[in-house]
């Protein structure tokens, strides 16, 4: 089991995964916006951060440069229909973060989640 904080500003998209990988058997914490996900980076341990990338207020890119700053260790996910965004140089996203591009299959997130936990 692992346990993951969630970064969607899609209500029910950031449900939908809570429960799947609730079901999959990981302890999930989910947040609307990226500042509300960074207050709980700072209050709890986790093993992965999934996060889309095109959020209000605090963007996807900016929660992970300072969630990698906080713990070097935790495992970076973005969840993106802006791929191109996440994976351009000059977005300064963590270069260890793996990238999902929306539309996705629930049954790919939940074994790439589960392939990032296990390494």
């Amino acid at each position: 089991m692992a346990s993951i904080l969630l970064a969607e500003d899609d209500e029910s998209l950031r449900r939908f995964l809570a429960a799947a990988l609730e079901r999959a058997g990981h302890f999930v914490i989910s947040c609307p916006d990226g500042a509300e996900a960074f207050l709980q980076l700072t209050s709890f341990k986790f093993d992965l951060l999934l996060s889309d990338i095109v959020m209000p207020g605090m963007d996807g890119i900016e929660l992970a440069k300072r969630a990698a700053e906080l713990d070097p260790k935790l495992r970076i996910m973005f969840i993106t229909g802006f791929a191109a965004v996440a994976l351009h140089p000059a977005s300064e996203a963590p270069k260890q973060a793996k990238v999902l591009s929306k539309p996705f299959h629930l049954r790919d997130i939940v074994e790439e989640v589960e392939r990032m936990v296990a390494a």
